[in-house]
């Protein structure tokens, strides 16, 4: 058999090597796996065509610095501020957020799952990724859309995703994008989140002015910012580890971070304080996604999620239907969810006791679609009854996953 070995370039800024080894066997083709190598010549060819493969990479690639140190891995970096000089530990080699805008960059293949999650480095969604999938190879996404895309694409098998947490509530916009898209949910991992306050090495308390984070991380931590007596202006930022990044790159010593302590050893910040968030039970909820559904089981606890929508001349009546389907069976629902229709949200009707002689008035109201999510599984028989009960009282109806519970115990201060 023909061996050939063909290590590609890693994903988005990763540093890798070029090398084609090729050990000659009789037996089958590298292409192959059941075709048979007929001579040597075969296996020659092979070779060069591998060879020649990475030749053409090579040439696309930009040339290597002129300079050696440029090239080498030290991660020690120097910064000079007006106290003097200082050094910080700044990475050179985190991978760079997949965008929507180049999705065919993927990342290199092998036996590991590849998990999509947003956000860069050091977000609450990478150990939430690797919660799910050990020793997966984590590819960061500067959007949600991005990740569902890439799971899409092929560009990864899997996708992490937050969709609530116990402070901040739900996260809509994953919602909005799991009615979007079609994958399928086929698991969920709960994760104790814990914020830090971050700030460039030797910056005081009373030297802020501003923080930054995500808006859900900004709001779990409102209170315990208050009673820091840090009167700090609060602004959005697209993550809670960007915001960290962006305070070490660009050196704003006015301008603190709200993010985990990761963060804080990936881009050299000093924590200023620990556990800032307002409850110290704070934990998110992610789910898992994929092109295909998982086979519901009964020997083991499942949840089950679906969306469903009204008939139009029932509106938000239909709910009342759609839950006493479950109660009657005795599954208990641990979530519920409305969004306005995008295609309709706004449903006009007229008011009941107006007299006829009088210009009818009319109400308008939202239509919603409905997200809900009961602790039963598609294999048991009751879950599979309660929606086709459902589904006489709705205009649509799709099941989003029916996958196995989170068990796994946490503590809060874990």
């Amino acid at each position: 058999m023909a061996a050939a070995i063909l290590t590609p370039p890693t994903f988005l800024g990763r540093s890798s090597s070029h090398l084609v080894r090729c050990v000659h066997r009789p037996g089958t083709s590298p292409f192959f796996h059941s075709a048979v190598v007929s001579s040597r010549s075969d296996w020659l060819s092979a070779c060069s065509i591998l060879s020649s493969n990475v030749s053409s990479h090579q040439q696309q690639e930009p040339p290597p610095p002129q300079n050696p140190a440029e090239d080498n891995h030290d991660l020690l970096a120097t910064t000079s501020s007006s106290s003097g000089s200082m050094m910080d530990i700044v990475p050179l080699c985190l991978p760079q957020p997949l965008t929507i805008a180049d999705p065919s960059l993927a990342p290199k293949h092998g036996s590991q799952l590849r998990v999509a999650y947003q956000g860069v480095p050091g977000a609450y969604s990478e150990p939430a990724a690797a919660k799910a999938y050990p020793n997966c190879d984590a590819i960061p996404c500067d959007q949600f859309e991005a990740a569902f895309q890439a799971v899409e694409q092929w560009v990864a098998d899997r996708a992490v995703l937050p969709v609530e947490n116990s402070l901040g509530g739900s996260i809509h916009r994953n919602y909005d994008l799991l009615l979007r898209h079609r994958l399928h949910i086929v698991g969920e991992v709960q994760l104790p989140v814990h914020h830090c306050l971050l700030a460039l090495p030797g910056v005081r308390r009373e030297q802020l002015t501003r923080v930054i984070s995500h808006p859900q991380a900004l709001a779990q931590c409102e209170d315990t910012l208050t009673a820091l007596g840090l009167t700090l202006v609060r602004e959005a930022f697209y993550d809670t580890a960007g915001a960290a990044e962006y305070v070490s790159a660009n050196g704003l010593r006015d301008t603190a971070a709200i993010a985990s302590a990761r963060a804080a050893e990936l881009y050299g910040l000093e924590i200023l304080a620990k556990g800032i968030q307002d409850d110290q039970g704070n934990v998110t909820r992610f789910v898992m996604l994929a092109r295909e559904p998982i086979v519901p089981r009964a020997d083991r606890p499942f949840k089950t999620s679906i969306v469903f929508a009204a008939h139009d001349h029932e509106g938000t009546s239909v709910l009342f239907k759609v839950l006493s389907a479950f109660a009657f069976r005795d599954i208990g629902l641990t979530k519920i969810e409305s969004r306005p229709q995008r295609r309709r949200p706004i449903r006009e009707e007229e008011q009941r006791g107006v007299p006829e002689e009088e210009t009818r008035a009319t109400a308008k109201n939202f239509d919603y679609t409905f997200y809900l999510d009961f602790q039963a599984s598609l294999a048991e028989p009751r879950a599979q009854n309660a929606l086709a009960e459902v589904q006489e009282f709705t205009s649509f109806l799709r099941v989003l996953g029916s996958y196995p519970m989170d068990m796994t115990p946490w503590t809060t201060d874990s």
